[in-house]
């Protein structure tokens, strides 16, 4: 009996591209993802956490497709906190100010290693997954580049995906307006950002900089 064969990491991973920011899985699906801001409730009056959740209920009660949020959780990385401090002291030219920033470099390392500090990250998925057409299990099965494909067969898959797209723009649209009534920032991932985020959740150990909204 011939040993099975070995399956790559990629095997295990359901994304079969991202392309302008959407993430097109192999069953056809297609997701966006949106990066939250935070909201820190406790600090809210009693009026305004009131007014939070209702607008929040209100929010979800509108949806009429389903969404997923996600909250990233992981120890934050000092270290390039203190290169920028090391830069500092360096760059100091009195004692006084060289002693007052080394015990300040020593004051946040000996917090941070008795302290554990989370840094976390909000974000919510939007799904579309098209109608799938009698015969066809993937919908986008036709969409990816091919080497027999000829210049007609791909204007018409861009026009696909760009149809599909809109569709799953529109909830996208949805979804940011109603948390921005919430008092919730809403930024949706590029390419880049989606990538990025895809990488440290496969590499947790990796430490690269935090997705920011600007």
């Amino acid at each position: 009996m011939a040993p099975s064969p070995q399956k790559s990491t990629q095997d295990f991973v359901p994304i079969q591209e991202i392309r302008d920011g959407v993430i097109i899985l192999k069953n056809g699906g297609m997701r966006s993802i949106i990066l939250a801001s935070s909201l820190n409730f406790a600090l809210k009056s009693g009026d305004e956490q009131s007014s939070i959740l209702m607008q929040f209920q209100n929010f979800v009660n509108s949806l009429d497709f389903s969404i997923q949020i996600f909250i990233q959780s992981k120890k934050l990385d000092i270290r390039p906190y203190i290169a920028l401090l090391e830069d500092r002291y360096r760059e100091q030219t009195t004692e006084l100010m060289k002693i007052q920033v080394r015990e300040y470099i020593e004051f946040i390392r000996t917090f941070v290693e008795s302290t554990n500090i989370m840094s976390k990250s909000f974000f919510v998925v939007i799904p579309y997954d098209p109608a799938i057409v009698s015969g066809s299990k993937n919908p986008l099965n036709k969409m990816f580049p091919g080497k027999n494909k000829g210049a007609t067969q791909t204007e018409t898959d861009n026009n696909r995906f760009q149809e599909y797209r809109s569709q799953l723009e529109q909830r996208v649209a949805v979804v940011e307006q109603g948390l921005v009534r919430c008092g919730i920032r809403a930024a949706e991932l590029g390419t880049e950002e989606v990538v990025e985020l895809y990488y440290k959740l496969f590499n947790p150990g990796e430490t690269e900089k935090p997705i920011q909204i600007t």
